[in-house]
Parts: C-alpha cells; sequence; structure tokens
C-alpha cells in the first residue's frame, strides 16, 4: 500500500540528495583543473539561484573563504556551496547553507569531519550566520583556515 502522506524526506531533502548524485557524476574523470573551473561554476549557478539576501551573503562568504585558503576547491555539496581540499579523493571541508534552504530563520557556514576543527573533547561544526559584520567575517577567516590545516 502507498503511502503518500508519511513522506520520509521532504521535497527540499529530496532535492539536495539528487542535487549530490548530479554533482559526484559530474565529478568523475575531470582534471584538477577542470574540477576547479567546473566547481566555481557550479558554486556561482548554486548562488544565483538563491534569494538575494542568501545570495549576497553567499557571494561575500565565498570571497572570505576564497582569500583566506586559495588552495581549497570551490563546488557545491548539496547543491550548496562548499570548499574541498584538492586532489582527486578531496573532501568537502567548509560549506554554506543559505536560510532559504531549508526555511529557517538563519544561514549556516558548516564544516565537514575532515576539517581540522578539533578542540579538545567537543567542538562546534555548525554556526549560524545572521550578518556579516567585521568580526563575524573574521571568526569565518580563523575558522576556515584552522578547517583547512
Amino acid at each position: 500500500q502507498a503511502r503518500n502522506d508519511d513522506k520520509v524526506f521532504s521535497e527540499a531533502e529530496r532535492a539536495a540528495v539528487a542535487a549530490t548524485a548530479r554533482e559526484r557524476k559530474a565529478a568523475s574523470g575531470r582534471s584538477p583543473a577542470e574540477e576547479r573551473a567546473d566547481g566555481l561554476n557550479d558554486l556561482k549557478d548554486s548562488l544565483a539561484k538563491m534569494p538575494a539576501d542568501d545570495r549576497a551573503m553567499g557571494e561575500r562568504i565565498h570571497e572570505i573563504v576564497s582569500d583566506a585558503v586559495p588552495a581549497l576547491v570551490p563546488k557545491t555539496y548539496y547543491g550548496m556551496p562548499a570548499y574541498a581540499t584538492e586532489g582527486k579523493n578531496g573532501k568537502v571541508i567548509a560549506f554554506y547553507k543559505p536560510k532559504s534552504k531549508f526555511k529557517v530563520r538563519y544561514s549556516t557556514v558548516g564544516f565537514q569531519p575532515d576539517a581540522h576543527l578539533d578542540d579538545g573533547e567537543m567542538w562546534a561544526t555548525a554556526f549560524a550566520v545572521i550578518e556579516l559584520t567585521p568580526s563575524v567575517e573574521k571568526k569565518i577567516v580563523e575558522l576556515v583556515k584552522k578547517a583547512a590545516g
């Protein structure tokens, strides 16, 4: 019996899974230069689809991350702007999740398990961002540099 009323995943979650499948398929067989260029195009396309306030924040975060650690490879991760280590097996270490993605009140700068943020027994892996002030931007730079190792 079909259970259409009991959807396990929301439309946004299904779209994110479909996006990551496309990202992985597109990444196979690319040279490092192609990976960087295609990833940047994908990231910019992702930003272009966002509402104006999320796009502005995402564009500024992209500038901040790119300036802080130019070696990170821009790409998308579940359809969101992200930054990975270089190489064939490069791992996403940071990403920007706009508030519009899951209709919440704040955007997020998040970090994946390969980010070097370890700090004792417990540490944060995601940070809510309401506004990009100079102090917030400085904190993002510090986090991204630490995460990149």
